[in-house]
């Protein structure tokens, strides 16, 4: 029996065993990838399958059943390869685009990365921002590769205190290196490691037994969706809240996953009432308290909050939603069937204008570049800005949560 089981171990790994990667990366859909010789895992949960029913063609050329590094391109510049998906194996390059091989592939690595060595350990794409400029780190034992995409000039450096990585992965803006069933948090340009090092994967880039992280939360169905509160802040990140977790909407490019609201608003526990950002900073409302955060990671609590409601905006709790359109001062506050303006701008903050509202129960409320948002348990009414919802008598159709929206399943 004994043999009969490591067969069948063989033949479909399980990641909660402790196992150590091939390679990591994301699609173009934001669909993380964990590879492990000819198989691999699609996103954080799941069981194994097999590599060739995503990329066939890796089986048709090479049957050696696994890949030395993969990563998703980042290259602004160029549409023609910006999003691919390269595969390295040996001294080959492959070229995925939707999962189709590209015309051409596979190549020498020296053709389409010329300078970089071929039996890679691990890649990571690392966009202008983060880097210098749109870039590839390379791995190869103790040798990092900085690849500039524009120039295809290399620079090769030594980060002796990071672990040999077997396969490295960019996520939310953050960057790590995966050796054994461990990984370590590095400063993409400097190597830099902060904090506790390293950390055992299962906790946190993998759903398993034993294993707790603020992660575990089941994907909803889409008509079980209701939001506690939604923002976006000045730099385009949206959040969602519901419950005691919260989810990140702008990083489609990463997925959408849940984390609970304390990780990052550490002073907030027990959920949230409403949200609002305004002039690089995130004001969290919960019963008659106001928390005001700046926006830049990490959150910090601006000193001498959290302060009364009353104190810091002229009303009495409690709200059910809160909104600020982008570069305007006024939030709008809804309490029940009201609506009322308050000019941030303004000292002391007093209720400018008050609209009676044509719906009931409105739970979160945002205004994007497309308007506003209200929504109510898994249904959201639209209206094309403040103005149009103060005056409105009639209750339009509401629409539903979309997977798009929430990352919510049908």
């Amino acid at each position: 029996t004994q043999n009969t089981q490591r067969v069948h171990h063989n033949a479909n790994p399980d990641r909660c065993d402790g196992i150590e990667f091939d390679a990591i990366a994301p699609d173009e859909k934001g669909h993380t990838f964990f590879f492990k010789g000819d198989h691999l895992w699609n996103g954080f949960n799941g069981p194994a399958q097999v590599s060739s029913a995503f990329f066939r063609e890796l089986d048709d050329y090479h049957h050696l059943g696994h890949v030395d590094a993969a990563f998703r391109m980042h290259n602004s510049e160029e549409n023609g390869k910006h999003d691919h998906i390269y595969f390295f194996l040996d001294d080959k390059v492959f070229s995925y685009y939707n999962h189709s091989l590209e015309e051409g592939y596979p190549k020498d690595i020296q053709l389409d990365f010329p300078g970089v060595p071929s039996h890679l350990d691990a890649a990571v794409e690392c966009p202008k921002g983060e880097c210098n400029s749109d870039s590839v780190l390379f791995f190869k034992g103790e040798e990092v590769y900085n690849y500039d995409i524009a120039t295809q000039l290399v620079k090769e450096r030594q980060w002796a205190h990071l672990p040999n990585c077997t396969s490295a992965f960019r996520w939310l803006e953050q960057y790590y290196c995966f050796h054994g069933h461990n990984f370590t948090r590095f400063h993409p340009v400097s190597g830099e490691v902060n904090g506790v090092y390293p950390k055992d994967s299962r906790h946190y880039f993998m759903r398993c037994p034993n294993f707790g992280h603020g992660g575990e939360a089941k994907v909803p169905k889409c008509s079980e969706v209701t939001l506690d509160a939604i923002t976006s802040d000045d730099s385009g990140k949206t959040y969602a809240f519901t419950g005691h977790n919260y989810m990140r909407l702008d990083t489609h490019r990463d997925g959408k996953h849940t984390f609970p609201i304390a990780r990052t608003w550490k002073e907030v526990t027990n959920g949230v009432d409403a949200v609002f950002s305004y002039s690089d900073k995130i004001y969290i409302i919960k019963g008659d308290q106001v928390y005001i955060y700046k926006s830049a990671a990490p959150s910090t609590l601006i000193e001498g909050y959290p302060k009364s409601l009353n104190e810091e905006l002229g009303i009495e709790g409690p709200v059910n939603a809160a909104f600020v359109c982008k570069d305007h001062h006024i939030v709008h506050i809804i309490q029940g069937q009201m609506m009322k303006d308050i000019d941030l701008s303004a000292t002391p903050r007093v209720v400018a204008r008050e609209a009676s509202l044509p719906i009931s129960g409105i739970e979160a409320g945002m205004c994007g570049p497309d308007g506003v948002k209200l929504y109510v348990g898994s249904e959201y009414y639209h209206y094309e800005s403040p103005g149009v919802l103060a005056l409105s008598r009639m209750l339009q159709e509401p629409k539903n949560v979309t997977p798009d929206m929430m990352g919510c399943v049908e």
